[in-house]
């Protein structure tokens, strides 16, 4: 079938044809750290870095870049807010998001720029807009003229007599139009600056994106991403800077990930359902939310709600489970673990279909309940069953992998499990151990009312038996 990928632009999939063969080079719109990053960070992180991940898996060498915004008003509001330098706030809240980045498991872009170190290459820009009367200078501050743009709007599919009578515009005297934005902003007393031909200043939010894309990854290239709240202004103003400079379209496929909705209410500070990925990790596993932000494609807006997050850590456990246990059966055996090229078909299609997380997802469960089937029947001196549980282990390790779950050895993974069941309930391993050697007691006497009332105690408890030929073990209820 091919690559397909919904285009932003065009609004309907289109068959993916890169630049430059085998060959892949995609810019998402990073964060603005001025505070920790939300949820909402959390679902375009997530989203994008499946996207990577899925590109690699296809085979693709891909060039990912994903920038911090440095220098902005909210930052420079919240540092005089809290009596710091904008340099230690921005230092901050950029160690802050790896450690919510790296606790969900993304991983690291190719480059990662900052906005404040692409001031040159901004100022180069700016000057080809000038130059190409796009842009004007007014009292120190350069704006780009919207109007002079005859492609505005394409993007989120605006024409400008609508822009204009439903804007909210800033009063300033010093725009021609009050659609035309800002490049370059004047400094302010107080604000960080550097000099240009205008004065000293600061660059406009638009102009950043368009410069590093530019300068990091060619004046076209194949993908730009990021959340649909970026669709307008920001990514309509990349547009408009990046070819009206150039004189060509600066991205061949736009891709933009859905909102993420709490308790089926949009999410916001006003209404009290605003949450830190800081805050969720603390209350639920982040493999459990990465999984869960997966389940649904990335272009749908998705419901975020403690229910669903619970019921996703009831399911990686799962998995973890699975996975320990088909190991522990292949311990020591030779098995054979290729993957089928049917299964591998099956994979490749779900990606391939606009990096189709669910349909991913749907295969992993099914191969969670062949590797559990297989498990169930497992007699070790099987040599093809040993080689097929081993190829559907293997199948399930590869999703998971392409999903970013899974990342921890199954069998520490499941004893941390037990130890946070334990605390909730307020029991020791010890307590469990005395009432299985009980129980044991019990069963060799053939008193089995009450090893069954034991086993019925710490069931009510969460706790499942597991005896075997070798003894009784136990597990927490997933």
């Amino acid at each position: 079938m091919g690559l397909r990928i919904f285009n932003t632009l065009t609004g309907k999939k289109e068959d993916f044809l890169p630049l430059e063969e085998g060959k892949v080079k995609m810019y998402v719109c990073g964060v603005t750290v001025y505070d920790r990053c939300h949820i909402g960070h959390a679902r375009a992180g997530v989203a994008f870095d499946f996207v990577f991940r899925s590109l690699k898996h296809l085979g693709y060498d891909v060039t990912y870049i994903r920038n911090f915004t440095d220098v902005d008003d909210k930052i420079i509001n919240r540092a005089n807010e809290r009596g710091i330098s904008c340099d230690e706030l921005v230092a901050e809240n950029i160690k802050a998001f790896y450690e919510d980045m790296d606790a969900l498991y993304l991983q690291r872009p190719n480059g990662e720029p900052r906005a404040t170190l692409y001031i040159p290459q901004m100022i180069k820009l700016i000057e080809e807009l000038v130059a190409r009367k796009l842009a004007y200078e007014s009292e120190g501050d350069v704006f780009f003229s919207v109007r002079d743009f005859p492609h505005y709007g394409a993007l989120s599919k605006r024409n400008l007599d609508e822009l204009e009578e439903g804007a909210r515009v800033e009063v300033n005297e010093a725009k021609r139009d009050p659609l035309d934005f800002a490049l370059w902003k004047k400094a302010k007393p107080g604000e960080p600056k550097w000099p240009s031909p205008w004065g000293e200043g600061r660059p406009g939010w638009h102009i950043e994106c368009s410069a590093m894309g530019r300068d990091l990854l060619g004046k076209t290239f194949d993908i730009h991403g990021g959340g649909k709240d970026l669709v307008f202004p920001h990514h309509e103003n990349e547009i408009a800077q990046s070819h009206g400079a150039s004189g060509c379209a600066p991205v061949n496929y736009w891709m933009h990930n859905g909102f993420v909705n709490i308790n089926k209410e949009k999410m916001s500070k006003s209404l009290g359902n605003f949450f830190t990925i800081k805050d969720v990790i603390s209350k639920f596993d982040p493999e459990a939310v990465r999984y869960y932000l997966l389940s649904t494609h990335y272009r749908s807006p998705i419901d975020f709600a403690d229910p669903y997050l619970a019921e996703a850590e009831r399911t990686i456990s799962r998995f973890y489970s699975a996975s320990a246990r088909a190991e522990s059966l292949l311990e020591d055996l030779d098995a054979e673990a290729g993957i089928p090229d049917d299964y591998s078909e099956k994979l490749k299609s779900a990606i391939e279909d606009d990096f189709n997380s669910a349909a991913v997802i749907a295969l992993l469960n099914e191969a969670d309940g062949n590797v559990n089937r297989l498990c169930d029947g497992f007699k070790k001196k099987n040599r093809e069953g040993a080689a097929k549980l081993a190829s559907e282990l293997a199948f399930f390790k590869k999703i998971c992998g392409l999903l970013g779950v899974l990342n921890r050895d199954p069998k520490e993974f499941l004893e941390s499990l037990k130890e946070k069941h334990l605390a909730s309930i307020g029991m020791g391993a010890d307590e469990v151990l005395d009432l299985i050697e009980k129980r044991n007691e019990a069963r060799v006497e053939k008193n089995f009312h009450k090893s069954d009332n034991i086993r019925d105690e710490l069931a009510s408890k969460g706790i499942v038996l597991n005896d075997s030929p070798t003894g009784t073990t136990w597990t927490v209820k997933v």
